[in-house]
């Protein structure tokens, strides 16, 4: 299957390895910044490099695209890609608007090709095993569940690419660091958000228009609820990424850099060692970005192949923006704001910060 890369980044190295370890055709990579083009570049032999992805393209024909741009820019390539006929894999998030959203999934029908979004978590052995303990019915109902990312991101971060922390390309501390979770907390409660309320703010970092911290609290459609802690004020450096379950028969926390390790396991049933889960289903990756992307890869291959939905289809990418662009708006209206949303766009918070 013919692979083409567009955005060389900080990301960009587990998405050539994830390409490698599916054996994918690299036939391009794209960048508009000559020395990240040139850096991904050492990591390959013989691949064509462009700073134009039209027509890297016409020139290259791939089957599949992966996007790995500035987040702004996510939706319009997408959509030129599917346009062209490929399938594509968009880091995250989505899109920055809800209009964006629900054009690249309209569009993808009407092309027949593809979208997945790299949520790659969903992919880790721990995760992977909570899940299937959940449909298994071994939690009973889900009360409640916390997500909790809490990091450190300093001036020389967002001082590395000029579109970190913007309202136009970006957004803060949920659509960028958190947004992973918020997707495993959407996706283990198996049910859809229909209300939220939230609070935001810009505590350390008036150098950037977004937010540091968001904190919010969300009533799930089955009943459940959820509580969402997202910071990049933690000093001096990364605390931890974690999700908690608490079921009627089970109670649950997984955590690591990358929520890649079994915390605690009490589950009713006993039919399994806690201690022995731990040490199975953990992984101890060498940063936040953790083992996931291969098999989102595997995954989305399959379901080419096989004309299925992949894992982190289009419609999960736009239910995790959705639920962080509620967020904003709550916090922005100081009230609870239900869910769908009629529309929603990262831009129109900008400038909400400037008198604090």
């Amino acid at each position: 299957m013919r692979y083409a890369l567009i955005g060389c980044g900080r990301i960009s190295p587990h998405h050539i390895t994830a390409a490698r370890n599916n054996n994918l055709e690299i036939v391009g990579v794209c960048d508009i910044d000559i020395n990240k083009l040139e850096t991904a570049a050492t990591l390959l032999e013989h691949v064509h490099q462009y700073t134009d992805y039209k027509m890297m393209l016409e020139m290259e024909r791939p089957e599949l695209v992966a996007i790995a741009t500035e987040s702004g820019k996510h939706a319009s390539i997408a959509m030129d890609c599917i346009r062209m006929g490929c399938h594509v894999i968009i880091e995250k998030p989505l899109a920055l608007s809800l209009e964006d959203a629900d054009q690249i999934i309209q569009l993808a029908k009407q092309k027949g090709v593809l979208v997945c979004v790299s949520h790659q978590n969903r992919f880790n052995k721990s995760i992977q095993y909570i899940h299937n303990a959940i449909e298994q019915g071994r939690f009973g109902k889900i009360f409640h569940g916390s997500a909790c990312v809490f990091w450190n991101r300093n001036q020389k971060y967002y001082e590395q690419a000029s579109w970190r922390g913007t309202w136009e390309q970006d957004g803060g501390a949920l659509m960028n660091q958190c947004i992973h979770n918020i997707d495993l907390l959407c996706w283990l409660m198996n049910s859809e958000a229909a209300e939220v309320f939230a609070y935001t703010a810009n505590l350390r970092h008036p150098y950037i228009e977004a937010e540091d911290l968001g904190l919010a609290l969300v009533k799930f459609q089955n009943g459940s609820y959820g509580v969402i802690q997202g910071t990049t004020n933690v000093y001096p450096v990364n605390l931890e990424e974690s999700l908690t379950l608490f079921g009627e028969t089970a109670t649950v926390k997984v955590g690591g850099k990358s929520v890649n390790e079994i915390l605690e396991w009490k589950v009713a049933d006993a039919q399994d060692d806690p201690e022995n889960i731990k040490l199975k289903f953990s992984e101890t990756p060498p940063n936040i970005y953790g083992y996931g992307h291969t098999p989102l890869y595997a995954d989305m291959i399959d379901a080419i192949i096989n004309k299925r939905q992949p894992l982190v289809n289009a419609e999960a990418g736009k239910r995790a923006i959705e639920l962080i662009l509620a967020i904003y708006q709550s916090a922005t209206l100081g009230m609870p704001v239900k869910l769908p949303l009629l529309k929603g766009n990262t831009i129109y918070f900008k400038g909400q910060f400037e008198n604090e």
